[in-house]
């Protein structure tokens, strides 16, 4: 029933957004001689911030065609090499790289947006690495006869694509899946796989989200798995290719990190309407373009979005030493050679101070020289990995990183 009168209300509003759309581009016609009245630029940008505001957006493109180098700008090739029923990973490569330039597996997170929301996370790490993303699906898209996907599946999967790229690989993870990610790395050590990744790079990470928690840690915390599994999972609609299969809804992820900021969206479009009216097309186009990402969302399956909120948010498996993969306990002191490098936001109000930290205090068998933390000033979670401080302040420190643990060539 909640997929379904989310689905009313999407389509009601999509007429509603393309009434509005056509309706602002009568009212600024030139040819329409209600557009030289005073209150008509005031509702024509009215109705296009709202047309903007209620549409619907699909899967976008990463659309990296080229990267600046050396103030030239170089072509990105972009391909899938290795295509899985639950995501793809997706290979970017710069012309003109350096043969002995780093490979790296950036790891996007599975939490209700789409892999092109590190869209520039990958468009600067292109610049000087060979990039691999995981471009994970949308679980209403995949047929229930492909299965489940839990975090188990997860780990696996990031085996198996850094198998694909090779050794001597680098590993980054944004957020979520930096507890994943850290297990991958843990399992590969212990098994002496010749895959592991030569760096990891946790950004914004719940890895103990007993530090510093926030408010998405309390919601986690003030309510038992069972509410979780009654109040936000449903079914996939018939009209999809994955009806019948148990989602966690994107459109409640989305709905939930529009309630925490609610003021500073209202206040955006806001901003948006004044450059609308004032005739700064650019900036209202960077503040649309910044919704169309944020807006694009893609659906979870039940099992590995319970999992995540029982294991990580509810149980701390991972610090506690009890995070379990196939019925093995994760061992992450078999990690002694997979150099890490934590990073947080000084303002994220997702993964608070601390909890990606917490996994250099968690790896004994790594040396103090394998380790290192880097707190981003003023940077928030969105900020991380986008925009000018990740380009400007962070990106470096990881290319640092990557630089003084290079590939030995195994």
């Amino acid at each position: 029933m909640l997929y379904n009168a989310y689905e009313m209300q999407r389509q009601f509003l999509s007429g509603a957004s393309a009434w509005a759309a056509v309706s602002a581009q009568w009212l600024t016609n030139p040819r329409n001689p209600l557009g030289y009245l005073g209150f008509t630029p005031m509702m024509a940008s009215a109705l296009d911030v709202f047309s903007h505001a209620s549409a619907s957006y699909g899967k976008p493109a990463f659309g990296i065609e080229t990267v600046p180098v050396d103030g030239k700008d170089m072509a990105v090739t972009e391909t899938v090499v290795e295509r899985r029923a639950f995501g793809d990973l997706r290979h970017f490569k710069r012309d003109g790289l350096p043969e002995d330039a780093p490979r790296l597996l950036i790891v996007a997170p599975m939490s209700g947006h789409y892999a092109t929301l590190l869209r520039g996370t990958v468009a600067r790490m292109v610049e000087s690495a060979e990039v691999w993303v995981t471009d994970w699906a949308d679980a209403r898209t995949v047929n229930v006869d492909k299965g489940t996907f839990d975090l188990d599946d997860y780990i696996d999967y990031l085996i198996d694509f850094l198998g694909v790229i090779g050794p001597d690989a680098h590993m980054l993870a944004v957020c979520q899946p930096s507890v994943p990610a850290l297990a991958a790395t843990a399992v590969m050590a212990k098994s002496g796989d010749p895959n592991r990744p030569v760096t990891l790079t946790m950004m914004g990470g719940p890895i103990d989200t007993r530090q510093s928690p926030t408010t998405v840690n309390d919601l986690a915390m003030q309510r038992p798995l069972a509410w979780f599994r009654t109040q936000v999972i449903t079914t996939v609609p018939l009209q999809y290719e994955g009806a019948g299969r148990r989602v966690y809804p994107g459109f409640l992820q989305l709905a939930g990190f529009m309630t925490m900021n609610l003021g500073e969206h209202m206040m955006s479009h806001y901003e948006m309407f004044k450059h609308l009216r004032a005739g700064d097309d650019e900036s209202a186009e960077k503040t649309k373009d910044f919704y169309e990402e944020y807006r694009s969302v893609c659906d979870m399956t039940a099992e590995f979005y319970l999992q995540t909120v029982e294991e990580v948010f509810q149980k701390h498996s991972l610090p506690k030493g009890e995070f379990m993969h196939r019925g093995e306990l994760v061992d992450l002191g078999a990690i002694t050679d997979t150099a890490i490098l934590a990073i947080e936001g000084e303002r994220d109000d997702i993964s608070g101070i601390g909890q990606t930290r917490a996994a250099l205090d968690i790896t004994p068998g790594l040396s103090m020289k394998h380790k290192k933390y880097h707190l981003a000033p003023g940077a928030g979670h969105y900020g991380i990995f986008n925009g000018s401080k990740w380009r400007e302040q962070i990106a470096p420190v990881v290319e640092e990183w990557m630089a003084s643990h290079p590939a030995t060539g195994g």
